[in-house]
This record gives structure tokens, sequence and C-alpha cells, in this order.
């Protein structure tokens, strides 16, 4: 099996993917974030078993010679690390272009030199802006409403620029919003689950009314393994959803339900986006992806949605799990 290096192997993508590729029997350098507490981020929480067959090394991906030295020996590289937090985004907006614009730079140039088989490269849906069609297909305008989500597409330009430029391998993978253990509590089904396992009776979060397509992560996970292995998205952009929608809402009344919770959800102003800024409609079309790669997904429609969340919801839950979380704070 192939020798891959993984960037943003310790964050909650990540990590999970990083433990898929072990299982499948892949030879994994897990890239993770250098810092002096010799933290691996989620990969500390991995089995063992897992532990054991990482080859774990720290870097930044800002820095071109860490990268290329990660890299040597690999033949593919799934690309993930990036700073994500939109919120933050309008906060410090240098920082995501050099993390995820120079970052990417850095991986497609080690990722020519020495030859890489194959680079996917990790987009988000949030690129497409508030839809201007549904479902989303690849062929969407591309409109940046957070500096975020210019960041992402300024990453994604310069990995199809060097396909065509100089031929390197590069698929676009572009998940939409995906969920499940470790998530971030930026994010809102997080949110919403440490807020109900703490014991809040007035549940917080921003905007009620956007609707967004919700990947459980396992089914995220299962797409760069399959575009990996698809010859054919060398040089494609694809969209991986779930093909459902769903409100912001209606989905924390949902967990509230599987929580058997009885709460107020409320919008704190704290939390909204600016006004041209928040992301009204996220529906993707899957339909590319299964054809190029047979992929499908196990948590889709409404059923396996409940299904992901009643597995995320047992995940927070955790007493241990829960600890790590600070439910009565809000963190950009």
């Amino acid at each position: 099996m192939k020798k891959i290096l993984i960037t943003g192997a310790d964050g909650f993508i990540g990590s999970h993917l990083a433990e898929h590729m072990v299982r499948q029997g892949y030879c994994v350098r897990a890239f993770t974030l250098y810092n002096s507490l010799n933290s691996r981020g989620w990969l500390d929480q991995s089995p063992p078993e897992i532990r054991r067959e990482l080859d774990v090394f720290a870097g930044d991906v800002r820095d071109p010679n860490g990268v290329r030295k990660a890299m040597l020996g690999r033949e593919a590289v799934l690309h993930l690390a990036a700073l994500i937090a939109i919120p933050y985004s309008y906060h410090s907006p240098d920082t995501y272009v050099d993390t995820n614009i120079k970052g990417t730079l850095n991986v497609l140039q080690a990722a020519r030199d020495l030859g890489a088989e194959k680079i996917v490269h990790t987009s988000t849906s949030e690129v497409y802006g508030t839809a201007q069609f549904v479902p989303i297909t690849e062929e969407h305008p591309l409109q940046a409403q957070s500096p975020y989500a210019a960041s992402k597409i300024g990453a994604d330009q310069i990995a199809l620029s060097f396909y065509r430029s100089f031929g390197t391998p590069v698929a676009v993978l572009r998940p939409f919003n995906t969920y499940g253990p470790r998530q971030s509590a930026r994010a809102v089904i997080p949110a919403v689950i440490t807020q109900i396992a703490s014991g809040m009776k007035e549940i917080r979060l921003g905007s009620l009314h956007p609707t967004r397509d919700f990947s459980y992560v396992t089914d995220t996970v299962r797409t760069f393994e399959a575009v990996l292995n698809a010859a054919s998205a060398v040089g494609a952009v694809l969209n991986a959803g779930s093909g459902f929608e769903a409100g912001i809402g209606d989905t924390a009344k949902t967990i509230a339900e599987i929580m058997g919770a009885e709460v107020d959800i409320l919008c704190d102003p704290q939390r909204l986006r600016p006004e041209k800024s928040e992301v009204e409609r996220l529906w993707a079309d899957n339909a590319k992806l299964r054809a190029m790669t047979g992929w499908s997904p196990e948590y889709g429609g409404m059923e396996g949605f409940r299904r992901g969340l009643g597995k995320t919801v047992a995940w927070f839950c955790d007493k241990d799990n829960l600890a790590r979380y600070k439910a009565d704070e809000y963190v950009i």
C-alpha cells in the first residue's frame, strides 16, 4: 500500500483520517503542528495500536523546509492542514493567508519537486458562499463571504494551477459541513451538544435560519481514500457532501430531542457573522464524486443524520470528553 503523508493529522478530520488509513493498511506519516508540550492533538487520544503505527512529524506547513522533509519518501499527500475558524478569520486574516495559501504552496512545491504520485488538497463548501442554485455542483460560482473562504479559494486555485502549469497530480476535494466526535465547539453541532450536556436550558447559537449539508466524519474520511485511489480525479474538483439539507435551528431541535432535553434555542448576537458574510444555504450535489470514485454516504438523509448525531452525542456526553470543552464560553 502507498506511503502517505497527512497534513493536519492532529485535527478533527485529520485524526479520524489518519486512524482510518492505518486500519486500511497504509504507511502513514502524520504531520502535526509543532508545540513545546509535544502534544499531537487528537492523535493523543487514538488507540495505542494506531499510535504505534503512526510516523509523527511535528512541524508547520508555513515552513517550506519542514514540509519538504516531511514529504521525503512519501508517494502521496492528503493535505488537510489549515486554519478553519471563520470568526477568527475576521480578527486575524493575515494568518489565514500564511497558513492556507502559503502552506498549500509549500506542499505543492515539495510534492512537485519530489515526484509525488497524488496530492489530495482539501477545500471547503464555504468557497461557494450562499447557494445561487441547489444542489450545488462543482460549477457553482465561487464567492468568498469571509477571509477564511477567500484564503481557501486562493489555496484551491494554487493547487489547480500546479496541475495546469506543471502536470502536478492534484485533486481538489471540497467537503461540506463535517460533524462528529472531536469537532471543535466553535461548530454548531458540538456547540448545541456541549451546552445541553452541561445542563444549560438556554442554548445560544448564531443565526438559526441558514441551512447546511452535514456529513458524518467517517463519510468524509472515506472520500479522501476514494479520491486518492481514483486516477480520473487528477485535475478535478469534487464535492463531498451527504446530499441532504438541514436548517441550523431544526438541527438544534433534533439534537435536543435525541438528548431528551427541553431547552430554549436562542440567537446570540455575538455569535452572528457580519450581515453580508453569512452563508445562507449549502446543499451539495455529490454526483460527480459518486460517479468518479464509487463512494456513497453511509449517513445520508434524515435517518442517517440522526444516526450520526446519536454517535456524536454519545461521544460528547462521555464525561472525560465533555471536560475538554468550555460550553459556558464563546471563543472565536
